[in-house]
Formats: C-alpha cells, sequence, structure tokens
C-alpha cells in the first residue's frame, strides 16, 4: 500500500516501524518509500515529535530519548547492575594505558567506583577524585597517592561540588579523566541531574588529556537535566551493550571509541 492511499496513522506507523528498524530516518527516503511529498512526512514527523514518539532532526529524525529516572543515592545505586558495572571495570582497565606516575582523575559513581577497587597492585598512581567513597578506599592501597577535591559534598552521591572543587580543577592537567554519568545520547551528549556535579564534571573533562565514560546499558538513551560533555570530548565509551543505531552513527562520527564489556 502506498502513503498516498493510507491515512495519517497507517503511515506514522510506517514511519515508526522504519524507525525502529534502522535508528535513523529521512525524509526524502520516507517520501520515496511511501509515495508521499516530503512536506506530508514533515507534518508526519512534526506530530510524531509533539507526541514524544520520535525526536525530529535536520532532514529526518532519531527515536526519543528514553526517558530519565529521578537522581538516586549512591548506596542505592551500588545495588543495582553490580555484575555490568564490573564488567564495564574489567574491560576499562588495560585500556587506560597505566604506568608508573600516571595521574588519573576519577569521577563519583558507582561505576568509577568499580574501576577504582581494580587500581591497587600495579603501577605507582596518583590519582585525583570529588569522590569520598573512592578517596577513603584508594587510601588504604599501597602504591596510590589519593588526592580528593575539596567543597560542599552532597549527601546523596557523596560527591564534592562548588568553588573549591572548581578552583583545584582549574590548575590540574591530568592523563587521564575517568568519568561516571547519568544519561548517554547523540543531542544531549553526557547528562546529569545536578548542575553542580554537571560544573564539577565539565572541570574534569576540560582538564584531562584522555576521557574515558563508564556507563552501563541503562544510561544508554537516557538525557538528564544537564550536559557536561559532547560526545568529541570523549575519548572511549565502555558500556556492557550495544548502543542503539543512532547513537552509534554518532559516535562513530565524532571519533569516540566504543568498548563493549
Amino acid at each position: 500500500m502506498s502513503g498516498a492511499s493510507m491515512d495519517a496513522h497507517s503511515r506514522q506507523q510506517a514511519i515508526l516501524a522504519q524507525l525502529r528498524a534502522s535508528g535513523r530516518v529521512l525524509v526524502a527516503d520516507l517520501a520515496d518509500g511511501l509515495a508521499v511529498a516530503p512536506e506530508t512526512i514533515r507534518r508526519d514527523l512534526a506530530a510524531m515529535d509533539r507526541r514524544g514518539v520520535l525526536r525530529k532532526i535536520h532532514g529526518g529524525a532519531v527515536p526519543a530519548p528514553v526517558l530519565a529516572l529521578p537522581e538516586t543515592g549512591v548506596t542505592h545505586r551500588e545495588q543495582l547492575n553490580t555484575a555490568a558495572k564490573q564488567a564495564i571495570a574489567q574491560a576499562a582497565l588495560p585500556r587506560l594505558g597505566l604506568s608508573e606516575g600516571t595521574v588519573l582523575l576519577v569521577d563519583s559513581g558507582t561505576t568509577t567506583g568499580a574501576l577504582a577497587r581494580l587500581l591497587g597492585g600495579g603501577p605507582r598512581l596518583s590519582v585525583i577524585t570529588n569522590s569520598v567513597l573512592i578517596a577513603a578506599h584508594l587510601a588504604s592501597l599501597e602504591g596510590i597517592t589519593v588526592r580528593i577535591l575539596g567543597g560542599q559534598v552532597r549527601g546523596l552521591t557523596q560527591a564534592a561540588v562548588g568553588s573549591e572543587a572548581l578552583e583545584a580543577l582549574a590548575a590540574l592537567r591530568v592523563d587521564v579523566a575517568i568519568m561516571g554519568t547519568n544519561g548517554v545520547s547523540a543531542l544531549h551528549g553526557l547528562s546529569t541531574p545536578d548542575p553542580d556535579e554537571a560544573t564539577v564534571k565539565r572541570a574534569m573533562v576540560r582538564c584531562a588529556r584522555r576521557v574515558v565514560a563508564l556507563a552501563d546499558a541503562t544510561k544508554i538513551g537516557q538525557e538528564h537535566l544537564v550536559s557536561f560533555a559532547a560526545a568529541d570530548e570523549v575519548d572511549l565509551l565502555v558500556t556492557d551493550a550495544p548502543p542503539p543505531p543512532d547513537l552509534t552513527a554518532h559516535l562513530h562520527d565524532t571519533g569516540t571509541e566504543v568498548l563493549i564489556a
């Protein structure tokens, strides 16, 4: 059945099926495939965008981002997806390029915390972190010099935020920043719900020679309030399942390597 003989609902269902199959649709391709005018497709995409079914982009559409869940405390998050987080940490560790004297900047978070627990027993390292929990663990390990960023500590995440942390980061140049994130999407990059944490995360990214982001599959496709890094600022994304096609294509275009644990 051609698009010209379909009603709007049937045509939009066909568009949605194509979007689910390919991860991205183009107005020109849809118009040709459904034998309707490009303007008809644009109206369909606009209507679907308003309903939250997809997101319009220039020349086409991509899937709507997954609705982000409310932020939860670190104690609760430590119990979630533990196998995935451990697998991500194990996969990321050999890709950090650790050698004697490497300086790491470790973001707060449960997946970054899983990686931090693997750091002992290797070359001597310097680790800087804004996480009270990560600093406390690393301080007991031989061969690791730990520095913790100052500032106000958020009870929900046990992370230091505010002007003191930002001033310290402004003076730093580290080898690798290991970043956690609440969401990863093509349009919004890496994001987090709290503006204060986002500001610190952004400063972390900017003071690193190399940025490694860790995100389990539940974070992929989510968007939270504040973006702290675009995809092209991330050198390596380590996750536990392949991202959807639209995000995979975007990461490829920006030169971000994706490692599946």
